[in-house]
């Protein structure tokens, strides 16, 4: 053990034992062991046990940790305290602006355990709520965040998506006689990316020559294809073909390997053929065009053989803002600036669900704010006509799996979003019990975030996504999905199940600010993924149908 080592050991130890919560007087004294330690001119290691303990600062408590880690390499407490810890709050150690106390706030008074849910925090500006905690420190914190993440190597497609345009828009610069087609997984609209790949006719060694002489390292060096990664940490890949087989390999690779391989066995193709663009190769094959974002699943072939392909949602379909905060809970904006917002990127609708009274974090509406907000909304839907502010909440969904407040309150909004946002480490039969029991409570509209879980950073609470989805089914139950990007959650792979069953399916941008309506966006990628249509988009509904669903509503809390 080196005098670095041991320094390092007691001053992760004093942190750890500031994020516990423990005695500052204890913490601080690991601290300066640590700084006394590394400005040593002698290691440790050479001295004798008794000058060791003669050293000043470093008193008998700390000498025996000292000895402990020479003879055994170990810190025995320190061990003891990681084995406490959630990693996720480890990591946290990594950011810059975050130190114990600020650690000790987000972990205990907030319940963020890992970094994806401690940026979504920032997302909804639920930092500032906390002392300690400015909007310059929130921000400042979700940089690093995003700066850390960003050297894991794996990224949301909102992350990637402007980095991946602006490198297209370099390399057609830079080799501007050349082509370039994005593949691969971005142009297949998946949610999470791990590689940029592209399509050219730029010959593999200059692409090659190119990318390792400004500092590139050379990933992947195979046949036709080059792979390449940089100091941003994004593994940039190329399929260096002729002019005459580029159609060709662009269709390989906008397809999954389960998609390409029942098409070349059911299908069948030609890679000698020549084709003027990849529509060409449906049309060879008598068949309509399958949208990239579709060759996912083999059986989507057959769906196209027997022409049954649907027109997909697009941005444009979407009619309404179903799901938003505003000041009135954790908010960027006013209520009013929220609508107003809304009716100018055209709009008919809002519905305004802010947190509900157990949400303490998020400032949740308590019954007196609730009654508030409501005599705003009215006086607003009077000078805002004819657009309209619906009354909604996005009640917590308790332990017990009923709804944040009693029925005559439940029974004042039009729309209720019933969401799990504490206790989520769960059994499947603990959370499925939340679960089944908010859906079948009947003033349940719309079941929220379905698994609770944070792309790159939390995978959820265990459900049964068909039992789920039966039991929306028989209450009349719309699932969300939430196209924050870091949640797109229902997973778009079983959005076709809920359709089955004629489940309705809400695109809602969870916007916790003005700049939030965006989101919208990631929500319709990953539908488009599932095959949904507008006409299975509750959000998607005009303001005269989105009535007539909040009338269904209602009638089926009277049965």
């Amino acid at each position: 053990m080196t005098n670095d080592a041991i320094a390092e050991n007691f001053s992760l130890l004093g942190k750890l034992m500031d994020i516990h919560g423990e005695n500052s007087f204890k913490t601080k004294s690991y601290g300066i062991a640590a700084f006394t330690i590394e400005k040593l001119p002698t290691e440790l290691k050479d001295l004798p046990q008794d000058k060791i303990f003669g050293i000043r600062g470093i008193g008998d408590a700390i000498g025996k940790k000292i000895v402990e880690q020479l003879e055994t390499g170990k810190l025995a407490l320190l061990n003891e305290y990681i084995a406490n810890t959630p990693a996720g709050i480890l990591e946290m150690l990594s950011i810059k602006g975050i130190g114990p106390k600020k650690i000790f706030t987000i972990w205990k008074e907030l319940g963020i355990e890992t970094l994806g849910e401690l940026l979504y925090a920032c997302d909804e500006n639920r930092l500032t709520l906390y002392k300690g905690f400015g909007e310059k420190t929130q921000q400042s914190i979700k940089e690093s965040i995003l700066f850390y993440l960003g050297s894991q190597g794996s990224y949301l497609y909102q992350q990637i998506e402007n980095f991946a345009l602006n490198v297209e828009a370099k390399l057609k610069t830079l080799f501007n006689n050349k082509d370039f087609y994005i593949t691969g997984q971005f142009r297949r609209q998946l949610e999470v990316i791990d590689k940029l790949e592209w399509v050219t006719t730029t010959p593999k060694e200059t692409i090659t020559s190119f990318f390792t002489g400004n500092g590139y390292k050379l990933v992947d060096d195979t046949n036709n294809y080059v792979s390449v990664v940089g100091q941003e940490n994004v593994t940039l890949g190329f399929y260096s073909m002729q002019p005459s087989s580029i159609q060709t390999e662009i269709f390989k690779t906008s397809c999954s390997d389960e998609f390409l391989n029942e098409w070349k066995a059911t299908v069948g193709l030609n890679e000698d053929a020549i084709y003027n663009s990849e529509e060409e190769i449906f049309l060879t094959n008598k068949l309509p065009y399958i949208p990239t974002c579709l060759r996912e699943d083999p059986a989507v072939i057959k769906q196209a053989k027997n022409n049954k392909l649907t027109a997909l949602i697009q941005t444009k379909d979407i009619k309404g803002i179903i799901h938003s905060h505003s000041k009135w809970s954790d908010g960027n904006n006013t209520l009013e600036e929220m609508a107003k917002a809304a009716i100018a990127k055209g709009y008919e609708y809002l519905v305004i669900s802010d947190h509900s009274k157990t949400a303490f974090y998020a400032q949740g509406l308590s019954v007196e704010r609730v009654l508030a907000q409501h005599e705003q909304i009215d006086e607003l839907n009077i000078s805002l006509a004819p657009f309209k502010i619906f009354k909604s909440i996005e009640s917590d969904i308790l332990n017990d799996g009923s709804l944040d407040y009693e029925a005559d309150i439940l029974d004042r909004f039009d729309v209720i979003i019933a969401s799990i946002h504490s206790n989520l480490k769960m059994t499947e039969e603990k959370a499925m019990m939340r679960l089944i029991n908010a859906i079948e409570n009947p003033y349940t509209s719309i079941l929220g975030h379905m698994t609770g879980r944070l792309l790159l950073s939390r995978n959820g609470y265990p459900v049964n996504h068909l039992k789920i989805i039966d039991a929306c089914a028989a209450n009349n139950v719309v699932i969300e999905l939430n196209a924050h990007p870091r949640r797109l959650d229902i997973d778009w792979r079983w959005i076709k199940a809920a359709l089955d069953k004629n489940v309705l399916i809400s695109i809602n941008p969870d916007a916790h600010s003005i700049d939030g309506y965006n989101d919208g966006k990631y929500g319709v990628l990953v539908a488009q993924k599932a095959g949904l249509t507008s006409a299975q988009n509750l959000s998607s509904f005009s303001l005269e149908q989105f009535e007539v669903f909040v009338e269904e509503q209602k009638n089926k809390r009277n049965k």
